[in-house]
């Protein structure tokens, strides 16, 4: 037991066994982002609801509510690994999506900060009646889309 305020720190190994499990589950806006960039193949699927998705939701997305994950995951394809999200990072219908769908055998992974994020980093987002267009965050991302967070 460690009197520190930050509590005991565990075994350098079993640390590293940690983050790389969790970073077998999870990705961020920045990954997905450059994934695509890469033309890496995968689906980034929105579960939100259909007003949600309305309002904006990331461009390219496939639109399948939470609900319907079940009988619509045939529309995504044999192999091909997804990639979920939902609005923000105080929901956890991505990681409801994630569940869903890695327990119907489908590789997937939940997007960190949902569609919030997504759009606060300046990705681009589409709504019902087309793009919308919205400044980057300061406080979640560069400004300057010739730096990068270098993360």
């Amino acid at each position: 037991m460690s009197d520190s305020p930050l509590g005991a720190f565990a075994d350098p190994g079993a640390t590293a066994a940690h983050y790389a499990a969790k970073i077998s589950f999870e990705t961020d806006a920045s990954d997905v982002a450059a994934a695509r960039a890469a033309g890496v193949e995968f689906h980034l699927v929105d579960v939100r609801g259909q007003a949600a998705w309305n309002q904006g939701h990331a461009a390219g997305a496939l639109h399948i509510p939470r609900q319907e994950l079940a009988e619509r995951v045939g529309e995504l394809g044999e192999g091909i690994p997804v990639i979920v999200y939902c609005w923000g990072p105080g929901c956890n219908g991505g990681a409801k999506g994630a569940l869903e769908l890695a327990s119907l055998g489908v590789p997937v992974k939940e997007m960190l900060g949902g569609f919030e994020y997504w759009a606060r980093e300046g990705y681009p987002v589409e709504g019902e009646a087309g793009p919308i267009h919205r400044a980057t965050d300061p406080l979640t991302a560069p400004v300057e889309h010739a730096i990068s967070c270098d993360c």
